[in-house]
């Protein structure tokens, strides 16, 4: 008698989100990181905020500067630290996926935690699955990220 039970398959979203990261340690790190996803703007990408309805469809180049110009004067803004240290990439070289880490939120996002806190954006090139945050976007993220898309 066989025991194969059904293999059960995982949404490639989430897959790659428990994936391996490389944090973004330094400022011009970011930059540079900002100008990869520029330079692929029409490749795309998927904005999703943690806590909003997963999106349906992917950005338009124009969409996604939007965001990186925006999120970029917000982790600066409200992070205030000479190093980055809160955004995360699957790739330096050929990002598909990135973490960026609400500065107002961080929990215990460095070492080690059995819930660690969820990031506050992700940008994907696969197509978000929706990851329930663990609490919806404060007021002022929410109208932030209204005002950027809704």
């Amino acid at each position: 008698m066989s025991r194969n039970a059904p293999a059960v398959s995982q949404d490639p979203f989430l897959a790659a989100f428990r994936g391996s990261f490389y944090g973004v340690l330094r400022w011009p790190q970011l930059d540079e990181l900002w100008q990869r996803l520029r330079d692929d703007a029409d490749g795309g990408w998927y904005i999703y905020a943690v806590g909003e309805t997963p999106p349906g469809t992917s950005a338009t180049a124009e969409q996604l500067a939007r965001f990186i110009d925006e999120v970029d004067v917000l982790l600066r803004r409200e992070h205030e630290e000479d190093y980055c240290g809160i955004v995360y990439t699957d790739s330096f070289d050929q990002p598909t996926y990135v973490k960026i880490f609400d500065p107002n939120n961080l929990g215990v996002s460095c070492g080690f935690s059995d819930n660690p806190p969820k990031p506050g954006w992700i940008l994907s090139k696969l197509k978000p699955a929706d990851l329930e945050a663990d609490m919806p976007l404060p007021g002022n993220r929410r109208r932030w990220w209204q005002r950027l898309f809704g």
